[in-house]
């Protein structure tokens, strides 16, 4: 009988069963976290719908791959590529903000990071690798999204938009052996076990890919795609569940606002595709790209619909492996602007109140969305509440 790989979120206090339940701990992989735990159950179609039916069980989904958002077709940088500042850093008004990320931790969950680079001298890096390749980042993707997060000045250009993080948990996900929805959630969970108040992720789920392995398992076409709709909206719920027991504090080192990319699926104006896994929980926020045009900021051509909020997306100046820095353009780079953005609001937080509410800091970060420089007649669907900007005081 086909089995299967899944993930539970499970209530406390389950009697033992039939199942071997391995609960995942942030630290060594021993024990669940308090409230709600985190397992890996390898089912069977009749084993799967008694987990279902436990009413302990507050989220079940298959392990799903995970891809990188992969930057679109390099696009020409703009003529202000050398300027002081990069111009999607100036757009959300970091320049402008008495914050700077201090006291503020950070994860990013990517390809890893080059830890050698300038741009992250002095911060403490606390890696962990969830693939089965080497620990530093092969691809460049994950190194440009940190840049633009944290990352400082880089041949007298500012790249980075909260610049006084001085420490970031980056979390390897993809590559070799590594790229499933389980990896995400684990990964997410050693993010809030080690401290992180925001979560930033440049990923989404693979549903080509998983339709493909499900044929080659030996299911037809029309049965592995409508499998993969289920698995795709259980994965859905998965992430929305995740994100609500974060926002409860019921799993360890809860709360932290998690960040994702919607994705670079559309092709505008021919077509618009819907945001997908894990930007499409509710409870995490969901970025849209935008770019610059003579009109103001528009929405950039691959971006997906459906966000929470919009950021710089397109011609991204950051840094990548082995020194130096380079353009890229998509969600994935605009994603990273609403992080650092939210580490400066979170600064913000924890100075006047002592703490950090992260449903109150996900209200400000939205709130904080604006149109007066977007062009015109821009559908609110593809920029949520408009363009995310710093606190200003």
């Amino acid at each position: 009988m086909f089995e299967e790989q899944y993930v539970r979120l499970r209530a406390p206090d389950l009697l033992s069963g039939d199942y071997a339940f391995e609960s995942f701990d942030p630290m060594d992989g021993s024990s669940a976290g308090p409230g709600v735990a985190v397992e890996t159950l390898t089912l069977n179609p009749r084993e799967r719908r008694d987990v279902q039916r436990d009413p302990r069980t507050t989220a079940l989904a298959p392990a799903m791959p995970m891809k990188l958002i992969e930057p679109v077709a390099a696009e020409a940088e703009p003529e202000a590529a050398a300027a002081p500042i990069a111009w999607g850093v100036a757009a959300v008004r970091a320049p402008d903000s008495p914050y700077d990320g201090q006291g503020i931790t950070v994860a990013v969950l990517d390809t890893g990071i080059d830890p050698t680079h300038p741009a992250f001298a002095g911060i403490d890096l606390v890696r962990r690798n969830f693939t089965e390749e080497s620990d530093d980042d092969l691809n460049g993707h994950g190194t440009h999204c940190a840049g633009t997060i944290f990352g400082q000045d880089v041949d007298g250009q500012r790249i980075g938009i909260a610049r006084h993080v001085r420490r970031a948990v980056i979390g390897k996900v993809l590559g070799v052996g590594g790229d499933s929805s389980l990896t995400i959630v684990e990964a997410i969970q050693w993010a809030l076990a080690e401290g992180a108040q925001v979560i930033s992720m440049s990923l989404g789920i693979d549903f080509p890919g998983y339709v493909d392995r499900l044929v080659k398992l030996g299911f037809d076409v029309l049965p592995a795609t409508s499998r993969a709709l289920e698995g795709y909206r259980a994965n859905i719920n998965l992430f929305s569940r995740l994100a609500d027991l974060i926002a409860a504090r019921r799993l360890v080192g809860a709360g932290a606002l998690l960040i994702a990319a919607a994705g670079n699926e559309s092709d505008r104006p021919r077509y618009e595709i819907a945001v997908a896994p894990p930007a499409a929980g509710t409870g995490i926020v969901a970025v849209g790209a935008l770019g610059q045009t003579g009109r103001g900021l528009d929405v950039a051509s691959f971006s997906n619909s459906g966000v929470s909020i919009a950021a710089p997306g397109v011609a991204i100046r950051s840094a990548v492996p082995r020194g130096g820095l380079r353009a890229m353009s998509g969600t994935s780079m605009a994603a990273p602007h609403v992080a650092g953005v939210a580490a400066l609001w979170a600064q913000k937080q924890l100075e006047e109140d002592g703490a950090i509410d992260d449903e109150l800091l996900k209200s400000r970060l939205l709130a904080s969305g604006t149109r007066a420089r977007l062009a015109p007649e821009i559908d609110p669907d593809d920029i949520g509440a408009g363009l995310v900007q710093a606190p200003l005081g």
